[in-house]
Order: structure tokens, then C-alpha cells, then sequence
């Protein structure tokens, strides 16, 4: 079994199109997308037209949900700006995302964790910061997870956790943004995802950064008012961690 992984792609319809071309070329036999899938001030509505399409096992992430449950006038910006660009349509596909999925017995889908969208199972929230979890604190998290694999998002950082010799976490890390403040900064603009295969019982993998028209990214997010995103998207740096 050969998965292609996907997370955190926040709208960047240009990063989704490349790295979908790479994947495509890879032929793996399952393509799956761990959520946050829209928020942010690029391509919401292309976006969810063109995942709409293709119809993949798809969890909601914390963005997702907010555009789903939070009443329009409450919304974060990043969040009003998409949810002022999305079809009735796109708004409807996004509010029906499942929160989980398993496929099979031994592959585990979340975007935070198993319990929450918005805790990282990998890493500890350090207000303005995050930091590697511990091992006990990552199965804490799983709780009662006892899948073989374990896919998750949320945190934008590319890892691959061995919990257990008969369990694995890998985090994709982010197609679309490498860097927020106070969240990430991979310290390049590609587009991450990842491969998993599964061979005679055993998981090894890929983790890929791929090259994409960033520039124009960036210059969508500036015309949309949201210079700190086009910083962080054509970079890798979180503008405020450099002083700009």
C-alpha cells in the first residue's frame, strides 16, 4: 500500500496543483488530506472546487470547522476573508467533513489529534512557540488510537514520530504555508507532503519539498491586504520573527 499525504494547504491553490502533478507522477494507490484545507487570503474557492473534484478521504481541520460552526461576524481574518470568497456550495462540502477517518484497521486520520483539531499530537503549545512533544506525551494523546499509522496536521512541521514498534505518527508538514507566526517557519517556501508505503507489514517514508510558483502566492496574498502572508509564503519565515 503507498499513500500520498497531504495537509494544511490553507487555500494556496498554486502549491495544491504542483505538488497534485508530483503525486500523480508517483502513482501512489490512495492520496489522503489532513484538513485546513481553505483559510487564508489566496484561492479559497478554487480550492475547494478542486478538491471537491477529486473526492479524496479528507478531515476537517481547526480552520475548517470555524468556517463551518463560527457565526460570519466572529471569524478570525484570514478566516472572514475566506468565508466571504466561498460558494453556498464550497460551504456546505467543507461543513461536511468527517472529524476523523480510519481507513482499514491500521491507518489513523486526524488533524490534530485523535481528540481535538486543535492540539498538536506532536508538539507542546508554548504560547508563542512550540516545542517537541515527549514520547509519553504523544501517546497520551493518541489515547486509544491503536492504529499502526497515525497521519496528522496542524502543526505545519514536517516529522515522523516512531511511538511504539508497532505504531508511527508522521506529520505531511504543510502544503501551502511553511511559515505564521508564533506556528512554524521551515525556513523555505516549498510545498510539503508526504509518501508512506507499506511493505510486508513495515511503513517507511518520504518527506518531500517541492518548488512551486511561491511568487505568485505571495503577490495574491499581498493584493489581498495580508503582507505578512506573502513574508511568510515566499520566504519560509514568519515575518515577525525577523523584525518586519
Amino acid at each position: 500500500m503507498r499513500l500520498a499525504v497531504i495537509s494544511d494547504i490553507h487555500g494556496n491553490l498554486r502549491a495544491l496543483e504542483t505538488v497534485h502533478r508530483e503525486i500523480k507522477a508517483a502513482a501512489p494507490d490512495l492520496i489522503v488530506n489532513l484538513g485546513d484545507c481553505l483559510s487564508g487570503p489566496l484561492w479559497p474557492e478554487e480550492t475547494a472546487q478542486y478538491l471537491a473534484a477529486q473526492n479524496w478521504p479528507t478531515v476537517r481541520g481547526n480552520h475548517d470547522r470555524e468556517l463551518a460552526e463560527t457565526p460570519a461576524a466572529d471569524l478570525g481574518e484570514s478566516d472572514a476573508f475566506t468565508y466571504q470568497h466561498l460558494s453556498e456550495t464550497s460551504k456546505e462540502w467543507i461543513a461536511a467533513l468527517p472529524a476523523t477517518i480510519s481507513l482499514e484497521s491500521d491507518v489513523f486520520l486526524c488533524h490534530g489529534s485523535p481528540s481535538s483539531d486543535e492540539i498538536f499530537l506532536l508538539e507542546e503549545d508554548g504560547g508563542n512557540h512550540f516545542f517537541p512533544s515527549t514520547e509519553s506525551a504523544v501517546r497520551r494523546k493518541l489515547s486509544n488510537v491503536t492504529a499502526q499509522l497515525v497521519l496528522c496536521g496542524h502543526s505545519h512541521t514536517p516529522r515522523v514520530v516512531r511511538v511504539s514498534e508497532n505504531q508511527t505518527v508522521l506529520n505531511p508538514g504543510s502544503v501551502g504555508v511553511q511559515a505564521f507566526p508564533g506556528l512554524t517557519a521551515t525556513g523555505s517556501p516549498h510545498a510539503r507532503y508526504a509518501i508512506a508505503t507499506r511493505q510486508n507489514g513495515r511503513w517507511s517514508f518520504e518527506l518531500r519539498a517541492i518548488d512551486y510558483d511561491w511568487a505568485e502566492a505571495a503577490r495574491r496574498a499581498e493584493d489581498s491586504g495580508f503582507a505578512y502572508w506573502a513574508h511568510g509564503l515566499s520566504t519560509g519565515f514568519a515575518a515577525d520573527a525577523i523584525g518586519t
